[in-house]
């Protein structure tokens, strides 16, 4: 989503300038224009009365040259001023690039929506969701246990994991709640949260293998740098680990028990991680997200954290969570049946799709849990009480 938008805004942006510089550069043109017809009426003047003197030479000499010298001044002048113009603009425009942002507010279904049920075109409990570079959306279909890849454009998915009944073999997965894809590996990575073990499950053989053992993991993310993110609801802590790495890995947030101080969590869920390494955290039990600075030892509140309820600076069990690269936090807020959107420092959310009461309606969730954004900008909500997908589209800036 983020570099799409930050395309769509670039290409409006230097169209905006280069209309400027076109502007500009007819100004100064005619502005030359003007001097030079001054100059030749005068010379002509001269000429008619035939007094050309070694005076009007050097006159008419020297006002070409500073017509010349002008002309490659304001053309660099121009171009320095403009550029830094464009950059600062732009700058602001992708730094503020979704403050603006709207979405449709119906949404369309594009997966489940047809009962709870165990076909191709139905789902059960969804939880997470991600979607791939080729716009593939996975889904945690957590009540059928499996894991289901809805492919673009297409209303049916597809089993990829699990599919099998609920169990622990290494064919089956039970109550799966969050999944990524691990393009360099062409697999997936499941937070088979019934069983307590995250496990890999490759695309091209369905092979499955445990990477994780004896753990509560609520969710999981990667960073750009391949390290893996494991909220651990029973211990109240994030642990990190680098792609192949056994043991128990990195504890990079909580796990100073149950609470609410800044350095504790009360059942973390759904982690995001940003190009800084910055871990936020949806502290479920503590209705608020949390944002946790690379090796820091305590978090700060950036959404929520004035008790449960539903006005706009509250949360009700807070699950998913995105992080734009303008530092605006989107929430799937569970129990208030809406997504809000949160600028680290406000002291209250706004709305942005949802919020009237619970239902199924188009405009209406049911217990949002996986939230994504495509790379078009347009809104995936995995509308867990409704058995679905909703997309809410972008409407264009």
């Amino acid at each position: 989503m983020g570099k799409e938008i930050d395309r769509i805004l670039i290409q409006q942006t230097a169209q905006q300038y280069r209309n400027i510089l076109i502007e500009k550069g007819r100004a100064d043109l005619d502005k030359l224009k003007r001097k030079f017809d001054e100059i030749t009426e005068k010379m002509k003047k001269v000429q008619k009365e035939n007094e050309f003197n070694e005076f009007d030479l050097n006159y008419f000499k020297d006002q070409l040259m500073e017509m010349k010298k002008h002309s490659e001044n304001q053309l660099e002048m121009n171009s320095k001023e403009n550029s830094q113009i464009f950059i600062e603009k732009l700058s602001k425009r992708v730094i503020q690039k979704l403050i603006l942002g709207k979405w449709r507010q119906n949404g369309s279904t594009i997966c489940g929506g047809n009962g709870e049920g165990e076909e191709l075109n139905q789902l059960s409990d969804p939880e997470g969701i991600f979607i791939d570079k080729h716009q593939n959306i996975f889904i945690a279909d957590s009540g059928n246990h499996r894991i289901v890849r809805l492919k673009r454009n297409e209303n049916r998915g597809t089993i990829v994991a699990g599919g099998n009944g609920g169990g622990n073999s290494l064919n089956q997965l039970d109550r799966p709640t969050g999944v990524i894809f691990d393009e360099q590996n062409n697999s997936i990575i499941i937070a088979d949260c019934g069983n307590r073990r995250v496990m890999r499950w490759f695309l091209n053989t369905n092979q499955s293998e445990i990477l994780i053992h004896n753990i509560d993991c609520c969710r999981l993310t990667m960073d750009e740098f391949g390290f893996v993110y494991v909220s651990d609801g029973g211990k109240d802590e994030v642990r990190r680990w680098k792609m192949g790495e056994k043991g128990e890995g990195t504890l990079v947030a909580g796990g100073n028990g149950k609470g609410d101080q800044l350095n504790q969590f009360n059942v973390p869920t759904v982690l995001f991680v940003d190009d800084e390494q910055s871990l936020y955290v949806s502290d479920r039990g503590n209705d608020r997200v949390m944002k946790w600075r690379k090796d820091a030892q305590e978090g700060i509140v950036v959404a929520g954290g004035n008790g449960r309820g539903e006005n706009l600076n509250q949360l009700d069990g807070p699950e998913g969570i995105i992080v734009d690269h303008g530092g605006r936090i989107y929430v799937a807020d569970f129990a208030n049946h809406r997504i809000v959107r949160w600028c680290e420092g406000d002291e209250e959310g706004e709305i942005i799709v949802g919020g009237s009461g619970k239902g199924n309606g188009p405009n209406q969730l049911s217990y949002p849990v996986g939230l994504l954004f495509d790379g078009e900008g347009n809104l995936y909500v995995g509308d867990r009480g409704n058995h679905r997908i909703q997309r809410f589209d972008l409407v264009h800036l």
